[in-house]
């Protein structure tokens, strides 16, 4: 889209072709009103308090897209009467309980209702009943709902569940005097105000849905209130604390809401967290497992005394990758000062992963990022569970499907309802584990450039195709004559008489044919039915951009190297774009700045994870951290993003910088690490008090800064290897965690309870001798533990899954790298 001029109260500004005018007024600063829309969404035309003139005409600033030259007027005589009155409608019944709504002080009713200067009542209309709704994780008061569908909207477009719908409301029918006697708009608004609620699609009691919490988020009353923060606080009582959430790579920018617990108890405490939802969505982890820091009364002065003699016997630091960039680096400088062995597993099979793809791409880093992959309308994801690998990964391929009218393909071994839920124009083929490479080969097959790409693969790539005769059916249109009966007018007598006429006419046809056609041995393999083709090139029509995410399940795969040249050369020679997710909270962080090593020496300090002695922020080991929540420093995100994060909770005990400056590195903080992480890798020398964490009116991201893309060398060779036709059969163990549970610090957090076990989807238990809860003993050639039963309807088929964010199950000890074993499944 080209850049145009339009003209908006006499200021000349700049925008995108074909944008709404509202998302122009609003990245320019200047104020339209509009309670309906949201930003990366699809406008709904329910308040329709945007009425603008447009070039002398009446519209919708919401819907109504810019042109070159447009003169746009945000306010006259009769758009300020639309206002005032659409405003006096909403509070028609609005209950009067400011006082005590969980949304006061931050109530856009309130603000619209002073704004538009409505200060008397003039319609009326009989209430009817209307009891609150308990939906589980969120509290629904339909007294105080003004159907503005926001949360409808942000349910479908941005996350994707399609949980909520409005529904019959039961009112009354507006008088009819009304519709003469009001502006045209108002009546428009409250006839369809007064016939409807929200409700759910699944019309269950309950919520079924992967229970993210956004619809409350952007609730603009207190229709919508996250359950457990229902009468705890007034809005104007909390702190907000600018952070980013340590729960998983996506790295959402959000603000911890603080305040003191109790009048006895004056210990803050974190009572919600919120989000710019115009710009950035949350997942349920991010938005209700904010509390689970470590509480420590005091420094422990002896088991810091044991942790100094724990390091200077050790010779091997095992750690994982819920910590700061600072924290990681200090861990390196620890080894360049004293060699430890630095050991952390799935931060190494991401670095390695990365270096292989060096090779050819010539960059340090992956080319793309989750905020453009909102902006493309076709997306491929391969070898990750998307939903709960990275929630906000998901959330841009459904976005680019509902909004930008896009289509998507999506491969992976483990069935998911919740992705196929997605819509109609998302494909989903599900291969066998192992088959990642015939997948990244098929890309290439279908999308790379044959005169670009190197010679031998474009010769191995047409080994896989030949040619076949089928028999088609077709509908040809076929002249016919007929004979038919008409009445004419006989020229001799002057009567009417029926005669007989030939008429030719065309009728379809069926008939049969064999045809010569494409044959792709890489569709059969990974088990594609007939009609793939035809439906891809469907769903490919106009599309022009293209985007391709990269999960976790190809960094431990046996072949792990030529998966990671293969992503190089798809990025290199198709219009797709690859984004790669990060494992854990910061695994691209700890792989840009640390060595780390394969395996570990005698004796090892651990670091959130068990060593021979052990530092634990989740406070089960030999010396308490501090968690995430209760630390300043920097996270490292999917989006290549270095995002500053702050401390909600204070923290009494002792810190990993503590120690470093026992043994001799020196800093006050650990912050005054920040300026000093690798500018070799990517990294800026800016000190940590100096990053920003906010978005502009047009969404552009000030947060922290954006690593730099470092050059290196190439390989000069862009071979790879063949693959095998080897896949897993049997019964099929996945290690992965359900929605909302990334790590042992979402399963310590008090509002994600979750049930940890085996996870079998519903189909899988219909078709077993299993039951939810029973006991069974899980044995693969790595391992094998006992855990009980958990029926999960977020899955379907017949892999089951093991979750790795309960550290009581040892999940980790029944796979050998690879995400996926082969085991059995018994009762005890």
């Amino acid at each position: 889209m080209s850049k145009i001029t339009i003209n908006i109260d006499g200021k000349e500004i700049q925008t995108q072709e074909g944008e709404y005018i509202l998302n122009a007024a609003r990245a320019n600063d200047i104020f339209i009103p509009a309670i309906c829309y949201l930003t990366r969404c699809s406008p709904t035309l329910a308040c329709r308090l945007c009425l603008v003139e447009a070039d002398g005409k009446q519209v919708y600033a919401c819907n109504a897209k810019s042109k070159d030259g447009m003169s746009i007027v945000t306010s006259s005589e009769n758009i300020i009467k639309e206002r005032r009155a659409i405003m006096e409608v909403y509070d028609v019944n609005h209950p009067l309980q400011c006082g005590v709504c969980d949304q006061s002080g931050e109530c856009e009713l309130q603000n619209y209702t002073l704004e538009m200067g409505v200060d008397a009542q003039h319609y009326a209309v009989k209430d009817v009943s209307r009891k609150d709704i308990d939906w589980g994780h969120i509290h629904y008061n339909p007294g105080l709902c003004i159907v503005c569908e926001r949360c409808v909207t942000t349910c479908k477009d941005m996350i994707g569940d399609n949980a909520l719908k409005t529904v019959p409301r039961g009112a009354d029918a507006l008088e009819a005097e009304y519709k003469e006697s009001m502006p045209k708009d108002a009546y428009a608004m409250w006839n369809k105000l007064n016939k409807s609620l929200i409700g759910l699609t699944s019309g269950e009691e309950m919520l079924d849905c992967t229970s993210c919490g956004e619809c409350a988020s952007v609730c603009p009353v207190g229709a919508l209130v996250d359950t457990h923060f229902i009468y705890s606080s007034n809005a104007w009582e909390l702190k907000q604390i600018p952070a980013t959430c340590g729960h998983c790579s996506a790295g959402c920018q959000i603000s911890y809401d603080v305040k003191h617990t109790s009048i006895e108890n004056t210990n803050e405490k974190i009572y919600r967290v919120m989000n710019e939802w115009n710009y950035v969505a949350l997942c349920g982890a991010g938005r209700y497992g904010f509390d689970y820091q470590n509480e420590v009364k005091s420094k422990d002065s002896a088991a810091f005394a044991k942790a100094i003699e724990a390091f200077k016997k050790a010779d091997t630091i095992k750690f994982t990758s819920t910590i700061t960039n600072e924290e990681a680096y200090l861990l390196q400088s620890l080894k360049e000062k004293f060699g430890y062995k630095l050991v952390n597993s799935e931060a190494k099979a991401f670095q390695t992963f990365l270096n292989n793809y060096s090779e050819i791409s010539g960059t340090k880093l992956y080319g793309y990022d989750l905020e453009a992959t909102h902006n493309v309308n076709f997306v491929i994801s391969v070898g990750a569970a998307l939903k709960s690998d990275n929630p906000n990964a998901r959330y841009a391929l459904n976005n680019s499907m509902t909004v930008n009218k896009g289509a998507g393909l999506y491969f992976h071994p483990l069935k998911d309802p919740v992705i196929e839920g997605l819509g109609k124009s998302i494909m989903t083929m599900y291969h066998a584990p192992l088959q990642e490479e015939v997948v990244l080969y098929l890309i290439l097959d279908l999308f790379a450039d044959k005169e670009k790409l190197p010679s031998d693969l474009v010769n191995y790539l047409a080994s896989f195709h030949s040619k076949k005769t089928v028999t088609v059916e077709e509908i040809i249109k076929e002249e016919i004559t007929e004979i038919v009966k008409v009445m004419k007018k006989n020229e001799e007598t002057g009567e009417e008489e029926e005669v007989e006429e030939e008429k030719k006419k065309m009728v379809p046809k069926k008939i049969s044919k064999e045809v010569e056609v494409d044959d792709n041995r890489l569709l059969e393999i990974l088990g594609a039915d007939e009609k793939f083709m035809e439906e891809l090139e469907k769903n490919l029509a106009k599309k022009d951009s293209f985007a391709l995410i990269a999960g976790p399940d190809l960094y431990t795969h046996p072949n792990s190297k030529n998966l990671a040249r293969l992503l190089a050369l798809i990025e290199k020679y198709s219009a797709f774009e690859i984004t790669m997710i990060p494992t854990l909270t910061n695994s691209l962080g700890v792989a840009l700045i640390c060595e780390l090593d394969e395996v570990c020496g005698e004796y090892s300090v651990g670091y959130n994870t068990s060593g021979d002695f052990t530092l634990s922020a989740l406070g089960d080991g030999d010396l308490d951290m501090p968690a995430i929540n209760q630390q300043e420093g920097t996270l490292t995100s999917i989006n290549k993003r270095v995002n500053p994060t702050n401390a909600a909770i204070g923290y009494k005990g002792y810190e990993l910088n503590d120690i470093a400056n026992e043994l001799g590195l020196r800093t006050e903080l650990v912050v005054d690490y920040t300026p000093m992480l690798p500018t070799s890798k990517g990294f800026k020398s800016k000190n940590f008090d100096d990053l920003p964490n906010h978005y502009d009116n047009d969404g552009t991201e000030h947060r922290g800064y954006l690593l730099d893309n470092v050059a290196v060398a190439t390989s000069g060779n862009e071979s790879v290897e063949k693959f095998s036709d080897e896949k897993m059969e049997g019964t099929l163990i996945y290690l992965a965690n359900p929605v909302r549970q990334f790590t042992p610090f979402t399963s310590k957090a008090t509002n994600l309870d979750e049930v940890s076990g085996i996870y079998m989807s519903e189909e899988y238990l219909s078709k077993s001798d299993f039951n939810e809860g029973d006991s069974v003993r899980v044995k693969s050639k790595s391992g094998e533990i006992v855990v009980n039963i958990v029926s999960d309807n977020k899955i379907s088929g017949d892999i089951a899954l093991l979750p790795t964010f309960d550290s009581k199950i040892n999940s980790e000890a029944l796979f050998s790298s690879y995400r996926f074993a082969t085991a059995s499944i018994q009762k005890v």
